[in-house]
């Protein structure tokens, strides 16, 4: 069994809703094969606290479009990695530190990629430093004393 059309198109949504909070890493596999629970997982990073609720916000207000409710939201409070069940698929939206130390697409590499379209490339990958990554480099530069 493969993951369903709608499961598809549901994360997709939730791809393009996460790349226009700047999501990084958005990456989606089929997990169907592997759990009866859900067709989908999709995985997505953040840089810091904030950008993980705006991208959390922006993937429920799309799929909300789409007429997709979530069954369950956990992990909001600490705003390190939020998990996202809507039944057909799951979106888990981690802060960086998050994504390294769980490494959940080592769990799921087993499992078939899912086509996200146009994110950045043609992996479905979107690898790009977020606006915010960007200040916070400029802010960090050495202190030379001149």
């Amino acid at each position: 069994m493969t993951a369903t059309d709608h499961a598809q198109q549901l994360a997709r949504t939730a791809a393009v809703a996460a790349s226009d909070k700047l999501a990084t890493q958005i990456i989606a596999f089929d997990v169907s094969e592997q759990l009866a629970i859900t067709d989908i997982f999709l995985i997505a990073s953040a840089s810091n606290d904030r950008q993980v609720r705006a991208v959390v916000d922006e993937v429920e207000r799309k799929l909300r479009e789409d007429g997709a409710k979530p069954i369950r939201r956990e992990g909001e409070r600490d705003g390190r990695w939020v998990l996202l069940d809507y039944g057909d698929i799951v979106v888990h939206v981690q802060h960086e530190e998050e994504r390294a130390f769980y490494a959940l697409e080592r769990l799921w590499r087993d499992c078939p990629a899912i086509d996200l379209g146009d994110l950045g490339n043609a992996a479905g990958h979107v690898d790009r430093t977020s606006r915010e990554d960007r200040d916070e480099q400029v802010d960090q530069g050495p202190l030379d004393g001149a």
